[in-house]
């Protein structure tokens, strides 16, 4: 089912359907300030596993997770003073940070070395349903295979629209990839270039 909604001013009944849809262990797609993601409670084992199986991904590949606000993150993950400044000056945006994952992130979301990629889009509805669902939510991009990924959400929901409870329209986002940073060891590491300038990072690479 395609909803639209208006993105500069997200209704709050809107926000909240979409929320009641993750709790009861559904799937939507929804916006980000990168691309359109796949997304689902990230304490829905079985949601989750559905996500991979729609990907076609191993369960070996980690996905990342959108956090509401700084408060979110250091419930999730450790966060040093060195990394939550790196946060607050970055964050809303358009990356995706490593960090060590806390108890509170179940095991399937943990990476071998127990890391965690977390993420705030700078997007108002993106921002509001992580706050009305009250945890985290699944950030994967909305991408089968090796195609490419969906900017259209009328596209999504034609070729996905079965196998998801939502697909949440604000328009046309030209996808292109967050950047992904590592802050491990408050040691900053640019693992990928995407949308978003990474010159802060490599500067303190050199």
């Amino acid at each position: 089912m395609l909803l639209e909604i208006d993105p500069q001013r997200p209704r709050p009944r809107q926000i909240n359907r979409v929320a009641e849809i993750l709790r009861k262990g559904e799937i939507i797609v929804y916006p980000t300030d990168t691309c359109y993601g796949i997304g689902a409670d990230i304490f829905n084992k079985k949601a989750i596993e559905r996500i991979y199986q729609i990907k076609g991904l191993h369960k070996s590949s980690p996905f990342s997770f959108v956090c509401a606000d700084l408060r979110d993150i250091s419930k999730y993950a450790f966060v040093t003073d060195y990394a939550y400044r790196i946060l607050r000056r970055f964050l809303p945006g358009p990356y995706t940070f490593i960090l060590q994952g806390s108890r509170e992130v179940p095991k399937m979301m943990l990476t071998k070395r127990r890391t965690v990629g977390i993420r705030i889009p700078a997007h108002p509805i993106c921002e509001a349903i992580a706050d009305a669902l009250g945890n985290p939510l699944i950030s994967t991009s909305a991408v089968i295979g090796d195609g490419p990924v969906w900017s259209d959400p009328k596209e999504i929901n034609e070729v996905l629209g079965k196998r998801l409870a939502i697909v949440v329209d604000s328009g046309i986002i030209p996808a292109m990839p967050s950047s992904v940073i590592s802050l491990l060891n408050d040691e900053p590491l640019v693992l990928r270039k995407g949308k978003g300038d990474c010159s802060a990072f490599t500067d303190a690479e050199s």
